[in-house]
């Protein structure tokens, strides 16, 4: 067993050279992506929980259903330098297809705060889909202040944004 910041993976010993590859590369993979994010990019830096985006909740499950629901370690992939997880292979796949998509608006800061002039990272527990796009609040009150003016919070958002 392996375990890389709080991610473990079971990797069992193989004897037949032929199969190596085959039966170990989707066990190698996720491994191999962990080991590079906790890693860095000088090789000196720790992984931290700012590796992984969202709080480590499937954004997929999270735009299909609004529920906030907590991704597996095993089922994770790369994206903007930040490991999504997620739980299970089919959100993975539909991620990678179109990580846009699926991504919180404003790479996961509050809309409301950015309308305000302050950069706050949302909770995925907060969650909004407003036009076909997932957007965290932080705080329940800045959540209740962007249902009630969307497009004039997302506005002034982008606008702070640039």
């Amino acid at each position: 067993m392996v375990e890389i910041s709080g991610a473990r993976w079971h990797i069992r010993a193989m004897t037949a050279p032929a199969t190596l590859l085959s039966r170990s590369l989707p066990r190698i993979v996720p491994l191999a992506i962990a080991a590079a994010l906790a890693v860095g990019a000088l090789g000196s830096a720790p992984a931290s929980a700012q590796d992984v985006a969202v709080g480590g909740m499937d954004t997929v499950e999270l735009y299909v259903t609004g529920r906030s629901v907590p991704g597996r370690p095993d089922m994770m992939t790369a994206w903007h330098g930040h490991a999504w997880l997620f739980v299970s292979d089919i959100n993975r796949a539909a991620f990678e297809a179109d990580p846009r998509r699926y991504a919180p608006g404003f790479d996961g800061l509050c809309p409301a705060a950015l309308a305000a002039g302050s950069r706050v990272q949302g909770r995925p527990e907060l969650a909004v889909m407003i036009g076909g796009r997932v957007y965290l609040s932080s705080s329940e009150a800045l959540r209740d202040e962007l249902l009630a003016d969307p497009d004039g919070v997302l506005a002034a958002a982008r606008n702070a944004r640039r």
